[in-house]
Parts: structure tokens; C-alpha cells; sequence
């Protein structure tokens, strides 16, 4: 199962927000997303991971762009690390790996699953923009920042 590419279409999905409701990707058009998947709420990495890019979403936000977290996680796992750590962003419960399964993540050992750190910017017209597969959770939401910025930079230089 290989990862998606840069200009590969990102399959849509469903995620929680914060408050309770949902958001699709594909309502999402017109701006930047990062749909980042981490292995599992309130474990370290993910924990620092998650609190990194709230912690930028401001920034993140002021340059036209969203983020979604996706793990195996159900609804109420999601709802609890969002609640204790006062995460913005919506979450994605992706608990049948029908979404990792789109994007490409996750590798087998023997019959158990790994689930892995692995992050996808989809552009504003819904094609993935750009691919990290392999995170390092503490400095993931600066190159995130950076790489919104940059693509930001070049469009309004473009146009």
C-alpha cells in the first residue's frame, strides 16, 4: 500500500470538530489542510504532536489553512484529548482504517497493524500538496507553518 503523492487527489473524509460537529474535507476547498494521522490519543508523541499544531493553529489559520487529526480512536477517545488538551481542530475517527486505507497509511506486521505518524497538505483544490512520511511530532507544526507560508507566498506571487 503506497502513500499518496503531491497532485494525487485526497480522498474525502469526515472528521468531529471541537464542538461537536462534522466537517467533510471536500467542504473545505479553497484553503489548505493538513490531515495529519498519529497511532493513538494520549500517548506522548501523539499528545505533543497534537498540542504543537494547536498551539500554532492561529498562525496556521491566518495563513489559510485547517487542520484534521485522523486515528483508529472512536468518537469518544477523540472527544476526551480534545477536551483535556483544548484541541481546536477536528479529529477523524478512523476506526474500520477505511481512511488510512485511502491515504496509503499504515503497514502490516504479520496480522497486526502499525499505525504510523504520517502527514498529508492538501492544496486548495483538493489535491495533496505535499507528503511527510516519516514525523517528528515536536517540530511537525513549524515545517507544516512553513510549508503553507511558502505555498501561500508563491501563489500570491503569482497572481
Amino acid at each position: 500500500m503506497a502513500l499518496l503523492s503531491p497532485g494525487d487527489p485526497a480522498p474525502d473524509l469526515e472528521a468531529r470538530t471541537a464542538e461537536g460537529g462534522t466537517v467533510r474535507l471536500s467542504e473545505l476547498r479553497g484553503r489548505h489542510v493538513l490531515v495529519y494521522f498519529y497511532p493513538r490519543d494520549g500517548t506522548p508523541g501523539c499528545t505533543a504532536e497534537a498540542c504543537s499544531l494547536n498551539r500554532h493553529l492561529d498562525d496556521l489559520g491566518d495563513c489559510g489553512a485547517e487542520v484534521i487529526g485522523v486515528s483508529v480512536d472512536g468518537l469518544e477517545a477523540h472527544r476526551r484529548f480534545a477536551e483535556k488538551h483544548g484541541l481546536r481542530f477536528a479529529l477523524a475517527s478512523d476506526s474500520d482504517r477505511s481512511i488510512s486505507r485511502a491515504y496509503g497509511v499504515g503497514r502490516m506486521l504479520g496480522l497486526l497493524p502499525l499505525h504510523q505518524r504520517v502527514s498529508f497538505l492538501v492544496g486548495p483544490d483538493g489535491t495533496v500538496a505535499q507528503v511527510w512520511p516519516s514525523v517528528s511530532p515536536a517540530r511537525h507544526a513549524e515545517e507544516v507553518l512553513e510549508a503553507v507560508r511558502r505555498r501561500t507566498a508563491g501563489a500570491a506571487g503569482a497572481g
